[in-house]
């Protein structure tokens, strides 16, 4: 064949089908930039300087292995409706007499234009972009910006391989189809698969009781532990309902709306109904493909969002106050012994010479232990490592406090008589027993659960529930657990906490200066200890923990950004492609409509009545998705820390409605051209 032959045919296979190439070409280059943009910001040195930009790294780390797994699935999708429109045209090809291995070579020239210009084009935009994205997480992590352009080398050819290895495995795909099929299967592929499918009732049936199986399980958990467990499965579980309820679902909705004569023997309704009956198995996966997307973003713009707006009410649910101490001892004769006095000499000193003064002191005496608790009884029993992880969601962290500082710090004046305790829950979840009983203790009359109690932050830093006990005497509680050890180990199961904390009127230097210096001046305690006690005293403040804390909330807000607008772009052009092969399937169709005197009006008022049945039902689906996913999502995020029930419901219903939004302006547009292709007027505008 003539010297360049393959390569025309294969140049003009991308200009004669631009209108399917463009986008894709467009969503190509995005991605690409996308990958090389978080890649270039996860290596980037800038962070290294910045309090807190080295935790904010590793997140993006995970978040270029999300957009690898994503962008492979997302372009193979893609490209299949390319492929599926361009069938018809490789089987004119083979007729003519371009055998398969002929059209092999065509597809591979293609396959690098389409890689060559969208790798340049992406790589482009990334390099120029990726300044920008710098600034603004920089931004984001309060730190100081530097407007010194770089170029990761490294960052380049990880996207290069990455990608080279995706459009080379779509050419194989697309080679593997081709090959499957003989020509008349090729010049007729538009039209297969359009036998209208029956209306499957077990299959939507099914989908609706997996769906409501995943809302219970969403609604009803209590336990943030069981959240964690339970979150993947029901994730699943609605994926997979998704998809049944629109393959089998939409299409009974179709028959059921023929068999309503009032509303299907109408002319804006007659085609538009009995159209999508006749495709809706593709049709439906397609619009739960779309659902999926919005939900995914719906959720990760919402609970994102909400971290990082509410990042500083988590700080201080983990710590309550400025500066806190947390001295473990051996025994309960230390809480009152000589080294606490000595502790809280050296806290005045230091706070004074440094020219501030404590607020809102916080001092009480506590014993702690993990156990798993069953009804009433709290249990300590050793456990195989699979009986362990079934038994989760018993587990408990457990502080025992003298009443007298529970009085003290709550401003009441409770008493309890022996064998009785006063009992108090965190993260919602309910002790609804009389009694509990400890290890193999009497069991201890529960005579009123308290309303609230000041936290020391180890409960909003871990993923099981607190309970607190309130007692008139710590060791007559704990005594009888000394028979208990911490697993294989010899250590007691029981560590006794004496906890200091306060608050400083002074800035955050000055906060991470007296920190510095109370950490120095405590250490030499722990040499006056005996022998046989122990006297550790760890100090934290909230000065000093806030960049990395901050560092973690911005990773994930610019994670839930950055891949919320990737997934954006997915459901656009799935919505766009969705409607172009359907304009031209209905293309035909129309005509003959049109024909037989339907005129341009009606047209316009069945393709509104198609549109709007099909298209807005993802949306919905996806808002009523996010409804029920609220209560698992509320669990998860008190992990965190995030307990403000208001600013969770305001970002995810100001995200629904932006999003609604965004979603109304790409159905007036894909409307738009869809109407163009069946009306066989492409100029026309509204």
């Amino acid at each position: 064949m003539k010297k360049g032959f393959y390569r025309t045919l294969a140049w003009s296979g991308i200009q004669k089908n631009r209108k399917l190439y463009l986008p894709y070409l467009l969503t190509c280059m995005g991605t690409i930039m996308m990958c090389y943009i978080i890649s270039f910001l996860g290596t980037s040195s800038t962070f290294g300087s910045i309090p807190g930009g080295d935790t904010m790294q590793s997140f993006l780390e995970l978040g270029f292995d999300v957009m690898a797994v994503f962008s492979s699935i997302f372009l193979f999708y893609t490209n299949s409706f390319l492929i599926r429109r361009r069938k018809k045209e490789f089987g004119l090809y083979n007729i003519l007499g371009l055998g398969k291995k002929h059209l092999a070579v065509v597809l591979l020239l293609e396959t690098f234009i389409v890689a060559g210009i969208t790798l340049v084009g992406g790589l482009f935009f990334g390099i120029l972009f990726s300044k920008l994205a710098e600034l603004c997480l920089v931004k984001i992590l309060a730190g100081t910006a530097t407007f010194a352009f770089s170029v990761e080398p490294s960052s380049i050819l990880h996207t290069v391989v990455l990608f080279a290895v995706i459009f080379a495995l779509i050419f194989l795909n697309t080679l593997f189809q081709i090959q499957l099929t003989n020509p008349i299967q090729l010049l007729h592929s538009e039209h297969a698969g359009e036998k209208p499918p029956k209306a499957n009732w077990f299959i939507a049936i099914l989908g609706t009781l997996i769906l409501a199986a995943a809302y219970y399980l969403a609604v009803e958990i209590q336990d943030p532990v069981a959240a964690i467990m339970v979150f993947f499965v029901a994730v699943v579980m609605v994926v997979i309902a998704t998809y049944l309820l629109f393959i089998a679902g939409s299409v009974t909705l179709c028959r059921l709306l023929q068999k309503n004569k009032r509303y299907y023997y109408k002319t804006e309704h007659f085609v538009s109904v009995s159209s999508m009956v006749y495709r809706m198995k593709r049709n439906g996966a397609g619009l739960a493909s779309i659902c999926i997307l919005c939900t995914m973003v719906l959720v990760m713009l919402s609970s994102t969002t909400c971290l990082y707006i509410g990042a500083e009410d988590s700080l201080r649910n983990r710590y309550p106050r400025n500066i806190s101490l947390d001295a473990t001892v051996s025994s309960t004769e230390l809480l009152e012994g000589e080294q606490v006095k000595q502790t809280q000499d050296i806290i005045e000193s230091v706070v004074q010479e440094n020219g501030t003064e404590q607020q809102n002191i916080l001092l009480y005496q506590t014993a702690a232990f993990g156990a798993a608790i069953t009804g009433n009884q709290v249990r300590f029993d050793n456990q195989t490592y699979e009986e362990a992880i079934e038994a989760m969601a018993d587990i408990w962290q457990v502080f025992v406090v003298p009443i007298s500082d529970y009085n003290r710090l709550m401003n009441k004046q409770e008493t309890l008589s022996t064998g009785e305790v006063i009992l108090y829950t965190t993260k919602e979840v309910p002790y609804t027993q009389d009694t509990i009983q400890i290890g193999n203790s009497e069991p201890l009359k529960v005579k009123k659960q308290a309303e609230d109690f000041v936290d020391n932050g180890v409960d909003s830093m871990q993923i099981f529930p607190t309970m607190y006990l309130f007692v008139n005497d710590i060791d007559e509680i704990t005594a009888p657990l000394s028979e208990y050890t911490m697993g294989n180990r010899d250590e007691s199961l029981v560590s006794f906490h004496w906890y200091y904390g306060f608050d400083l009127p002074c800035d955050d230097d000055t906060q991470i200066r007296i920190q510095q210096q109370l950490t120095e001046k405590t250490q030499q305690l722990k040499e006056k200890t005996g022998e046989d006690s122990y006297f550790h005293i760890v100090i934290e403040g909230v000065a000093k923990e806030r960049a990395d804390f901050y560092g973690i909330y911005a990773g994930l807000f610019f994670l839930g950004i950055f891949l919320g607008i990737v997934f954006v772009f997915a459901a656009v052009l799935i919505i766009y492609y969705k409607q172009i092969s359907e304009g031209y399937e209905d293309q035909s169709r129309f005509d003959i409509m049109r024909k037989v005197g339907m005129t341009k009006q009606e047209i316009r008022k069945s393709i509104n009545s198609q549109i709007l049945v099909v298209f807005f039902l993802p949306l919905v689906t996806a808002g009523m998705h996010l409804a029920f996913a609220f209560p698992l999502i509320r669990k998860l995020l008190m992990i965190f820390g995030v307990t403000n029930m208001s600013l969770l419901i305001t970002t995810t219903v100001c995200c629904y409605a932006i999003f609604a939004i965004f979603y109304l302006l790409v159905y007036r547009t894909t409307s738009r051209s869809y109407y163009a292709i069946v009306s066989g007027m492409k100029d026309e505008q509204e």
